[in-house]
């Protein structure tokens, strides 16, 4: 008994020494559940940022194709354009290198000396004479002089308005060019998507100015016709009145032919000496 006591006691000291390693596994069903979702969350964002992923470098190959420029571009349409000269002619007395002037530098002054001295000058009426003068006389008379000045007005503005078309047209001619260049070019930084927009407002302004410019030119023509027709509108009522004039006054004008032939008549002697 004593044996077995002691054997006993070894035993459950022994027990007592070695620690408790082994524990029961325990399923938490909620916390699983938890897991299973965040999982099934990280796996949506990376398919979402996979294709966010795809879309940017579609986007930026597609940004990148769009500002690659054909290297034969410039070669395929390039073209040469007429340029505006300056006008030359002939000054054998004097008078025409004041035209030729203004037609290059458009100013109205220099517009003015050249019509002074290209063309015939309409001298002013003598006041006594123009006063002693009927009233349709003074009416055609004040009618020609019109015609003169406005002739002058339209001629010097037209020579204006050619004047400074030509003297911008070398400066219109080297933006146009630049233009063209930068449009041509193989820089990428020139077909950027803001590099192409600015290049289309400078055409569109370009253009704008080009169109000015024409419509200066077509309104110089417009001019230069309604003083042409006015012209033929005067000569045809110069003929209408000196028709109605006679045609109102032939009474009267017979009238004092008869008179005056009758008059003439009875003064002349049928005698047989020839008196």
């Amino acid at each position: 008994m004593k044996r077995l006591s002691l054997t006993t006691l070894w035993i459950v000291s022994l027990m007592a020494a070695i620690p408790a390693h082994a524990q029961w596994a325990v399923f938490d069903a909620a916390n699983y559940g938890k897991a299973v979702a965040e999982y099934s969350e990280l796996q949506q964002m990376y398919t979402t940022a996979s294709q966010t992923r795809d879309q940017v470098i579609q986007a930026y190959n597609l940004a990148h194709s769009m500002s690659q420029m054909p290297q034969n571009l410039s070669q395929r349409y390039e073209a040469e354009f007429s340029q505006w000269t300056n006008l030359s002619a002939p000054n054998t007395y004097g008078n025409t290198s004041a035209w030729i002037k203004a037609l290059n530098a458009g100013n109205s002054q220099e517009a003015s000396a050249a019509y002074s001295q290209a063309i015939v000058q309409l001298s002013p009426y003598p006041s006594g004479d123009f006063s002693a003068l009927d009233n349709a006389t003074q009416a055609t008379v004040k009618n020609q002089y019109a015609t003169s000045e406005l002739a002058q007005g339209v001629t010097t503005s037209a020579l204006t308005a050619l004047g400074q078309i030509r003297l911008h047209s070398e400066s219109l001619s080297q933006q146009i060019s630049n233009l063209e260049t930068d449009s041509y070019s193989d820089d990428p930084a020139q077909q950027s998507e803001m590099a192409v927009l600015g290049k289309i407002n400078a055409a569109n302004i370009v253009q704008l100015h080009s169109q000015q410019d024409t419509n200066q030119l077509l309104s110089a023509a417009v001019e230069q016709q309604m003083l042409a027709q006015k012209q033929m509108v005067d000569a045809g009522n110069r003929t209408m009145n000196q028709a109605i004039s006679f045609q109102r006054n032939f009474p009267s004008n017979m009238q004092k032919i008869t008179s005056g032939a009758s008059q003439s008549l009875a003064g002349i002697s049928f005698g047989t000496n020839g008196q």
